[in-house]
């Protein structure tokens, strides 16, 4: 096979010959580098040197997990924004995260604030979040929870603003920070 072949595989063909190298089975395999050492490898902070790349090529358990941790940095665990305008006597009416995958927009309503989370319909995550429905949260700089609840069909979630001050002046209070974040099951 030549270079040139590799490189116009068909989508197919590559996902055929991955399944192939992921299910081989070594005799005594066993992990031959730290997961510290394959996510430095990921996310380019330390190339593998060539002993590695070779252990990593002789153990397919080894690929495997490189895998399993690709995976894992794939899926969204959090998004964070902060309110970027000064304070001014106009309400508040939109926050964006820093990712621009999230949108916070505020609506008054008799007297009170409606609060809309929206997903950014070309998020990279968003066909798993549509999908999977997780249970997420919104929350201030301070921790405390401003939206919890699943996503509707159209990517969004509504709920009654649960503070006696105005959106902005309370991000302002609480570091003009929040997060947008996926509510994690607590263990022990």
């Amino acid at each position: 096979m030549k270079e040139n072949d590799l490189k116009t595989t068909s989508g197919l063909e590559r996902k055929l010959r991955e399944q192939l190298l992921l299910a081989r089975r070594v005799e005594g395999d066993r992990l031959m580098l730290a997961d510290a050492v394959l996510g430095a490898a990921l996310d380019g902070s330390r190339p593998l040197t060539a002993n590695e790349r070779a252990a990593l090529a002789q153990s397919p358990l080894t690929m495997r997990r490189l895998r399993q941790l690709t995976l894992d940095r794939a899926a969204w665990s959090g998004s964070a924004g902060m309110l970027r305008a000064a304070a001014s006597d106009t309400p508040l009416a939109e926050l964006v995260t820093d990712d621009n995958y999230w949108a916070l927009h505020f609506l008054p309503q008799n007297g009170a604030w409606q609060v809309i989370l929206k997903l950014a319909a070309d998020a990279p995550f968003a066909p798993q979040l549509m999908r999977e429905q997780p249970m997420l949260r919104v929350i201030d700089g301070g921790g405390a929870i401003i939206l919890q609840g699943r996503l509707d069909a159209d990517g969004e979630c509504e709920n009654a603003w649960p503070f006696e001050t105005a959106p902005a002046p309370h991000f302002q209070q609480f570091g003009a920070a929040f997060a947008v974040e996926p509510v994690r099951a607590w263990r022990r």
